[in-house]
């Protein structure tokens, strides 16, 4: 398996913090929020790691070039921004073939990656060719929450709804299976969004 760690937004939301300083390096206790995934992916037996970036990209490679974890680091700077799918299918060369890990780099998340790695890959559902972490939210009106079945296929997802079904929402840390990665390589259009263009298609063929 292969892992792509999404780090190109601009962290709007945290201006004017990210004026001078890229989401993905916002400190936590005194470490960059990217040490703490290199740290958990590190401790995997990973094949490759893809890091994709556009917004102060150069401070990132900086860190990067400072960082224990650089031997098993690729990157891809992206000259505009492709959205979350569109990174994968400009990528698709070093991804195909393989399993893949999906993770916003610019998300803080305490979990414990084994125990959802472990799941896909010995109890997710037959039929099913993508995993998707989720979480009980306070703030469903935030999130993309999920509706589930008895077997935790997800059967509806809704991106920011103001009256939203459920409390259970999207991680945005995902598995994907080849075939995922190949129906992403066919969509026709450079910038492609993960939840609006690819979720819907997997509907009933996505364990959460």
């Amino acid at each position: 398996m292969k892992a792509l760690l999404l780090a190109a937004g601009y962290g709007t939301r945290l201006k004017p913090l990210t004026d001078y300083l890229p989401k993905c390096l916002m400190p936590i206790k005194g470490l960059p929020l990217l040490e703490y995934w290199l740290y958990n992916l590190n401790k995997l037996e990973l094949s490759g790691v893809l890091l994709n970036m556009h917004h102060m990209h150069s401070e990132v490679n900086t860190y990067l070039k400072n960082s224990k974890y650089l031997k098993f680091i690729s990157t891809s700077v992206e000259k505009k921004l492709l959205g979350t799918a569109g990174t994968i299918k400009n990528n698709f060369n070093y991804f195909k073939g393989e399993s893949l890990l999906v993770i916003h780099a610019d998300n803080f998340c305490s979990c414990d990656l084994g125990p959802f790695i472990k799941f896909h890959f010995k109890k997710r559902p037959q039929n099913t060719v993508m995993s998707m972490m989720v979480f009980e939210t306070s703030n469903p009106k935030k999130c993309g929450v999920i509706k589930i079945n008895e077997k935790n296929i997800v059967t509806n997802f809704f991106e920011k709804v103001d009256s939203p079904p459920s409390t259970l929402a999207n991680a945005a840390i995902y598995i994907l299976e080849n075939e995922v990665i190949e129906f992403i390589n066919n969509i026709d259009k450079e910038i492609i969004d993960f939840s609006i263009d690819v979720i819907p298609h997997f509907m009933g063929k996505i364990a959460a």
